[in-house]
């Protein structure tokens, strides 16, 4: 008597469905994973200095100030992107750099940003910083007059003024040293696609 074949075709073709769906459900889960997108090819024009972090960091604990002389760190700006930018009053790129995070910030409004420039110096350049970031709204005044932020960040920062890009969990992912624009579309590129991660 001849065998029915039809019976392990069906066999076979059910389990194609069902690696298929499978299939189907890991791809999409890896396409919604919280793997953090590559800054790498963002770093160009005005952010071509950009050092991409290969090895992200948490943001050092020293503690800073704002204008009403309340304490932060920079764990504060978790759960938004932070541009933490170190400057000084005495530093001639630092403050051109200043007005250009400024209209970042301005760009960004209700959106999950924070661009935080904080002054380091004692003395007669904490007033004049102070004065500085009021010319400079949205801005908000920041302060850390003994240089210990400076020197807590891995790898330390080579000189003033750098900006420091954290993510939402509060990882370094890029820094960037010397001035920059901040307010055109490369900058946004970079600040849009970290904005774009979960």
């Amino acid at each position: 008597m001849p065998v029915n074949p039809l019976p392990a075709v069906f066999a076979i073709r059910r389990r194609l469905i069902i690696l298929t769906g499978l299939g189907a459900l890991l791809y999409a889960i890896a396409g919604c994973s919280n793997t953090p997108g590559d800054l790498h090819p963002l770093a160009r024009g005005a952010m071509a200095k950009l050092a991409v972090t290969d090895h992200p960091a948490p943001a050092p604990d020293t503690v800073f100030a704002d204008a009403a002389g309340k304490p932060h760190t920079l764990a504060d700006f978790k759960g938004r992107i932070a541009i933490v930018n170190v400057w000084a009053i005495w530093c001639a790129p630092c403050k051109a750099e200043i007005p250009s995070l400024a209209r970042l910030q301005a760009a960004y409004a209700g959106k999950p940003l924070v661009v935080a420039a904080i002054s380091v110096g004692k003395g007669d350049d904490e007033p004049a910083g102070r004065r500085f970031i009021d010319r400079n709204p949205p801005l908000a005044f920041y302060t850390e007059p003994t240089y210990t932020l400076a020197y807590a960040f891995k790898p330390m920062m080579e000189g003033m003024p750098t900006t420091f890009i954290y993510d939402r969990h509060g990882v370094e992912r890029a820094r960037l040293s010397g001035g920059a624009d901040w307010s055109g579309a490369d900058a946004r590129a970079v600040i849009d696609s970290l904005i774009a991660e979960k």
